[in-house]
């Protein structure tokens, strides 16, 4: 298998992309997203890390997570949230030849994308794209129409206006999934 290289920084900050395997016309993770937030609360329990944002679209979702000050195991974390997640739902899904050789289930994307997050700029970069993010698929005209979002927290703590980004927003140069 090759050897990825990752940043595995104790106590660091991560952006992720995690995809489902099969996208188009995909809306594994908004039906089940109850399910993805009971599996996410069990993994925090045992393997803890802070979410400063958060975003579940039908087929991908991207978050920002910060591990603990003597861990750097996010790779952990995202294994045991896709086990978990796959073995709550029922199985029907399309399987290729080599899914089904090894006995996986046909969910999630073997890889995910990450960044590890440099400074406060960064950080505030990668939270604006998550919230964001719906707006930029298509799925709602405003930010605060996605309800599965950290967005909202952000707005209850008074953090952001419900009305963010308002028409359009100007997002941080180089963030691409």
């Amino acid at each position: 298998m090759p050897n990825y290289r990752r940043s595995w920084m104790p106590g660091g900050t991560y952006f992720f992309t995690v995809a489902l395997w099969q996208r188009h016309g995909n809306d594994l993770l908004v039906r089940h997203v109850d399910v993805l937030r009971e599996v996410v609360r069990a993994v925090k329990v045992t393997h803890p890390f802070t979410i400063h944002g958060w975003v579940v679209l039908p087929d991908h979702l991207h978050c920002v997570w910060e591990l603990p000050a003597d861990n750097a195991d996010f790779a952990l974390r995202w294994r045991l949230i896709k086990m978990m997640f796959s073995k709550r739902i029922g199985k029907g899904e399309n399987l290729s030849l080599s899914r089904a050789q090894r006995k996986e289930r046909g969910i999630w994307q073997r890889r995910y994308w990450e960044h590890q997050i440099r400074d406060a700029a960064d950080l505030q970069a990668h939270v604006d794209y998550i919230h964001y993010n719906p707006v930029k698929h298509g799925y709602v005209e405003r930010v605060m129409d996605w309800p599965y979002s950290s967005f909202h927290h952000y707005v209850r703590q008074g953090w952001l206006p419900a009305d963010w980004a308002g028409e359009s927003v100007v997002m941080a140069e180089g963030i691409t999934t």
